[in-house]
Parts: C-alpha cells; structure tokens; sequence
C-alpha cells in the first residue's frame, strides 16, 4: 500500500483550483490607492491600512491590507498584488482557517496559469501551498482576476508538519542585490554572529537565530552532519522541481523565495514560494555562467549541474549536496519523476487547458490585465511580447517538450536500475518480529531499504544483499533482501537503487510517499471507548435518526488501518461485522451506527443486556464489554478517556469521555437552523472551556479553546461562520471540567 505524507486539511475546499473565489474589499479612505502606494514605498511589509473585507460573501470588519511583491508591484499599477491579514487588528478572525490571503495580480504570465499548475505539481513531491483563483473588487469595482495563493505560515506548518512553533524562516533579503549579490543564498560570509544574517533572511518564528546560523554553518563547514539538521531528500526534491519546471525566480537564481522549517526531528525542511514565473517567464539570471540573463534556448538548456562548475556567488545548498555522487543520483531520479508524471504524459498540459477553460471569460472580464485577451489564449503554446518592454514569455507547451527532451537526453537520466516484485514476510507481524523485505532489481550495484516506525521519523537506512543468505533464494539472481526487527504501530518504507548510470526510487515519490505494512493490532491499542444503545440520546447520525453507537479511540500516536478488524455483538461470532478499509487517526475517535452503510454496523446492539467485541484478525479479541441496563440520557464509557473502566456518563460523542454530575455550563445556539453564522452565548462560564463543532460522523470542523479567568461567573458570546458548510446537520459541543454539552445544528 502507498501511503502520501500529507496533512489532512479540511478547509481545503477555499483553495478548490476548480472554483473562483470573490474578494471585495471596502476602504473608507477615497485617496486608499495613494495610502497603499505609500505604504509600499516607505513601509514596505510593515504597514497595513484597514479595511472591510467581504470573501466569497463572508464579512470581515478591519482586515489589514497592503501590497505584496517585488517586481510584480508597482504605485502605478492599478492590478497590484495585495495581502489580505483578517487577524491584523482582530485577533484570531480567518476565514475557514486561513488568516493571511495572498493574491497575485498574473503580471508576468499571459497564460494566467504557470502558478495554479506549478503547485498543483509540487504538491506532489512536497508540502505545498494550494493555490486557485479570485476575482477582486475594490469598493465594488472590479479590479480584475487574480491567483489567490495559501500563506505559508505558522498554520502551514501546523497542518504538514504536526508542529508550528520550532525555527522558522525564509529567503528574503531586505534589499535584493544583483546579479553579483548573496542575498538568502545560506553561504557562511556573514561572520560567526547572528546579527551579521538578519539583513538576509526573515525570522517567521519568535525565535530561531541561532538555528538559522547551525543550519548555515553546517551546510558550509560541517557537511558529514549535515542530514542531521536538513531534510536532504526535500532539498534534493525542491532543486529537482525548479531546474525541471525552470523556475529561476528561486534559490537558483538570486538566492530567494524559499521558507525553511524545523521539524520535531530538528532538521530544515525547504518549503517552495512564489511560482508565478515558472516555465521560464523569468529568465533574468540563473546564478552560474547566464548571470546576466538568459534567452529562451539556453532556459531550455539550462544545465541541471551548472553550479558545480561556476555561481556567480555561493550556492551551497545546491553545490554541497550535489558533489555528493549518490545525492546526485538521487537528484536526477527526482527529475525524472517529475517529467515522467507531468511533461511525458501531458499532465501540465491538459491541466493549463483546463483552468484557461475555467478563466476563459473573467480573464476577458479584465480590463486592467497585463496582456491581451488573444496574449493569453496563444500562450498555452506561443512566445508573447511584452508591450513596450523587451520580456518574452514563452509558450508553455513549446518549451516544456523542448525541456523534457533536453533533460530525458542528460547523463544521469537514464539507465536506471529496473524495480519489480516487492514482498514481506509475514504479511502482518507482531512487535519484535523479523520482517523480510525482498525486492526484484536489474542491473543495480548498491540497493538501500529505507524504513521508519514513526510516521514523523527519520527514515533509517539499511543495505539489502542479493548473496542468497537474505531470503532471496539464490545469490546474484536479481532478488535482494534484508530484514527489519518490527516496532511500534507502524512501518513505513521505500526502496532506493542505483548503478553507475542512474538512480531510482520505489515508490518514485520517496519519501514524500511510502509503502507501509501492517502491524498486529494490541490490547489497548484500540478501545471502546463509549456506547449507547437507546434513541434518546440527544445525537444524530446521517439519516437524522436516533439510534444506538459506538466511538472507538485510537490510544496510540499513530494512525491505525482497520482492515483485518472486526466487531460484533455476540462473543461466539466476533467476526460478525468487517471493518471497511479505513483509518482511525492518531489519538481520534472513529463513531459505528447501527443498520447498514460503510461505518454502520449490521446488528443492533440490545437494550437490556448484551457484549460488544472488538476483534482483531477474526480470532484475536483486543477489547470486550458486557453491558446490563441503560439510563435515560447517559451513555456508558470509559474514564479516563481510552483507559478507564466504564461508568454512566452524559454523552461525549467523539470527544474525551468526562463523568459530571450537575452541569456547570448551559448555553444557547441562534439563529437555528441558518446557513450563515450561528451566535453561541454560555451562561454561568467559570473556567477554560473547548467549542467544537462535528460532523454526524465525529469528524471535527472546528475546535477552539476559551479561557475564562477563574471564579468569575460571566455570559460569554461568539458569533461563527458555518456558511462554507454543507446543507445538513452538525454538532456543537461545549466541554468543560466537569460537563460535555451537544446540540444539534441545522444547516440549509
């Protein structure tokens, strides 16, 4: 099974590449468009003028608004690019998560497409940001269609690295000096102090300097530990999309337009910005022997090795990693990935067709875009001129055939050992188990098996041998193996292969993407966590029906597959329901209605007395509760949460199980049903208390933390936008120390 290492994000459907959002922002100032020209000359990032701010018809009051950009900006432009800050005067208000929108007026791409299409790829190799398009008004005039691209920032991080507050920065110097200047470029020319590389990099974490100068001095004078603090594989993938994608406007060419962010595991992880020139729209120095500019033919033949031999200034992140002969391998793997699965099969292609399908009119629609209309329908596959300037920006299908045949014809491309037949044994084993891991490879002089135990970890690295002694049958028949002492909860892993030609990864998306195995299930791994049996517990599920459930919790820190479980109702048939293949997340609840559907079970449970098993491999029972008679109102489950023995409780439905007597907190949801906004007003608030609104299923939408100062009984009130949801009915749940409260909410 390949399993991608993504996050989840659940507002996703704001940056949906197939929709076109509407942004209207409303300045009070008639003279807004002198402000932000001043704003941009003098204060650059650090004013902000307020503004109402109206996306997609939801209302903000007093967002911060101001220009965005370097070459792309300009006082007299009536199409600047714009950042949109909701949370710069109130704190905390975001649209769907989001609180920072970046939007892009498209002033060097006269297809409209090169930045939707290049994330779309990226994000298949690394975390990226989503990105689509959005049509701007200001004080009801429009003023024309943008791309609208995800910040990223502190909630980026959250959702692709599980974390949000280790070092964080970007590669962004405060005066951008070329061709001859560093700039970002992590070269260690600043001295040995901190201060000496503040000019050159933004801090976007409270603190990180002193990691920001480890990560510097290691890149430059200490590279034997250097995939202790970088993730060198991201790295390898980040040069491999932008020499592929041509995408000079990065580290390549003035050393800029890059985030790096510390992870749990204290390595740099690079994260892409700012493709709006890919495809060879910015051509104005490529670093190495083209540093004052290139023409459209060298673009095309711009040498993926060009800075082992000549940087106009140090490029260390590339030349470092690139000397090394297996990271260059492993480099040009990457690239080959990356033609194969967009230029070889025409994946860009049809993919800039169809968004030009999808902007085809609100492109006509604006009047103050940088081209023509006829510029943008001819530049999927024609060369477009710049009016009044000397810029050409080529056509997209033109020059991307002319690279890929460039790149497929480049030593090192080619010739890669060929990988088939991969197997485990056993096929599910047990903690300190042996696992042998064999592999069918042609033509290979060196093969690694890369694995980890945690979905957050390090990859480790092991040798398999093809000597007949590592459960491969024979020596040199082309099977390699070795084995791995089986922990955790789970096992993730690619196979990496080279010779003297060339290298290749299995699953070519290493490591971004995976195989995993699946582990045996354990007695408290996963636990009944809560149940009821009656209909007059005060929960819906999808049929809008009372009915019986069970949650489920995962008590491990891994997310578990459920195929190969089982639940029932009678202790001499636990194989009696089969888990759909499905995941129950790390430290989550997963809720099991009753009748039929992909997660409702085929039994009732009985409302006298009765068992619920939860059964792994259809013989191994990892949980059991025999149950007697029920109360009106309560529910049974454990506490604490996932550990406890069972008691009555007031339902918690998908939340941590609390047993509480009297309620210290009641409140009121209006209006009810909506489809806007809803008001929550708590009354009698004594202590820190957790909103959360849930879909039938437990699936969380949204979670927010209340503090209260203590002792102090107070009316507290919040108005949330539910409008981006779905027609149905939801949950909200108020959860303090001593009550779980939830209510129903309708959505029309």
């Amino acid at each position: 099974m390949i399993i991608a290492n993504i996050s989840i994000n659940a507002q996703r459907n704001f940056y949906n590449p197939n929709t076109i959002s509407e942004i209207k922002i409303y300045f009070e100032e008639k003279n807004w468009d002198e402000i932000l020209d001043s704003l941009f000359t003098y204060s650059k990032a650090e004013g902000r003028l307020p503004a109402n701010v109206s996306i997609n018809g939801k209302y903000f009051h007093n967002a911060g608004i101001r220009y965005k950009g370097f070459s792309s900006c300009n006082v007299n432009y009536i199409k600047n690019p714009l950042n949109i800050d909701l949370d710069c005067f109130i704190e905390n208000q975001n649209y769907k998560g989001f609180t920072k929108i970046k939007l892009s007026n498209v002033i060097h791409d006269p297809s409209f497409v090169r930045e939707i299409v290049s994330y779309e790829i990226a994000r298949k190799y690394m975390p990226s940001s989503e990105a689509n398009f959005a049509n701007l008004y200001i004080n009801d005039t429009l003023i024309g269609l943008y791309t609208c691209v995800e910040a990223v920032d502190k909630n980026f991080a959250k959702r692709h690295y599980d974390s949000k507050n280790h070092s964080f920065f970007k590669g962004n110097p405060n005066v951008l000096q070329y061709p001859f200047g560093q700039n970002s470029n992590l070269a260690y020319t600043h001295g040995t102090d901190t201060t000496g590389y503040i000019p050159y990099y933004n801090l976007e974490s409270d603190t990180g300097w002193s990691d920001v100068l480890k990560l510097i001095y290691t890149l430059n004078e200490d590279t034997q530990n250097l995939d202790k603090i970088l993730n060198i594989d991201r790295t390898l993938w980040m040069h491999a999309f932008n020499y592929t994608l041509m995408n000079l406007d990065s580290y390549i060419g003035y050393a800029q337009n890059y985030y790096m962010y510390m992870d749990d595991n204290n390595r740099f992880n690079p994260i892409l910005w700012d493709l709006n020139m890919t495809f060879g729209s910015f051509r104005e120095s490529d670093g190495s022997t083209h540093f004052l500019g290139l023409n459209i033919n060298e673009i095309i033949e711009l040498d993926p090795l060009q800075h082992l031999s000549f940087s106009i200034s140090p490029r260390p992140l590339l030349t470092n990693l690139l000397k090394n002969p297996t990271y260059c391998k492993m480099y040009f793997a990457h690239i080959r990935t990356i033609v194969e699965e967009n230029f070889s099969n025409n994946f860009f292609f049809e993919k800039a067709q169809t968004y030009q399908n999808l902007i085809d009119q609100h492109v006509e629609n604006d009047s103050n875009k940088f081209y023509t209309y006829s510029d943008f329908i001819s530049n999927i596959n024609n060369t477009v001129y710049s009016s009044g300037t000397v810029d050409m920006y080529p056509g997209l299908k033109n020059i991307v055939e002319a690279r890929m045949v460039y790149l497929k014809n480049y030593q090192g491309y080619n010739g890669a050992p060929e990988i088939s037949e991969i197997q485990h044994q056993p096929e599910i084993p047990h903690n300190g188990e042996a696992i042998w891991i064999t592999v069918k490879i042609s033509s290979a002089t060196n093969v690694v098996l890369a694995y980890r135990f945690d979905s957050k970890g390090i990859f480790f690295k092991k040798n398999m041998y093809d000597n007949g002694i590592c459960n491969d049958e024979v020596a040199n028949d082309s099977i390699y193996g070795v084995n791995i002492i089986s922990e955790g909860h789970t096992i993730q892993y690619y196979i990496y292969a080279q010779n003297d030609s060339a290298g290749i990864y299995s699953p070519e998306r290493a490591e971004y993407e995976f195989y995993t195995i699946q582990q045996a299930v354990y007695e408290g791994d996963i636990v009944i966590n809560e149940f009821t049996t009656e209909d007059n517990v005060n929960v819906f599920n999808n049929s809008e029906k009372n009915e019986g459930w069970v949650e489920l919790f995962n008590n491990t820190n891994e997310n578990i597959r459920l195929k190969g479980m089982y639940i029932s109702d009678d202790t001499q048939n636990i194989a009696k329901w089969a888990f759909p293949d499905t995941v129950i997340r790390k430290r989550d609840f997963l809720i099991l209605w009753e009748n039929n559907g992909e997660l409702n079970l085929n039994f009732e449970l009985s409302k006298s007395e009765g068992d619920i098993v939860l059964a792994y491999n259809e013989s191994e029972i990892i949980d059991s509760i025999h149950y007697s008679s029920s109360i009106e109102e309560k529910t049974f489950g454990r506490y604490p949460n996932g550990i406890g023995t069972f008691d009555y409780m007031p339902p918690s439905f998908s939340s941590w199980n609390y047993v509480g007597i009297n309620p210290r907190v009641d409140f009121s949801i209006y209006p009810n049903p909506t489809s806007e906004t809803i008001h929550l007003e708590i009354d009698n608030l004594e202590a820190d208390i957790r909103i959360e609104i849930f879909k039938s299923n437990g699936q969380k939408i949204l979670v927010e933390e209340i503090n209260s100062n203590q002792n102090q009984i107070s009316t507290f009130g919040k108005t949330f936008d539910v409008s981006y949801l779905g027609k149905g009915i939801y949950y909200l749940r108020v959860i303090s120390s001593k009550e779980v409260i939830t209510k129903p909410i309708i959505i029309y």
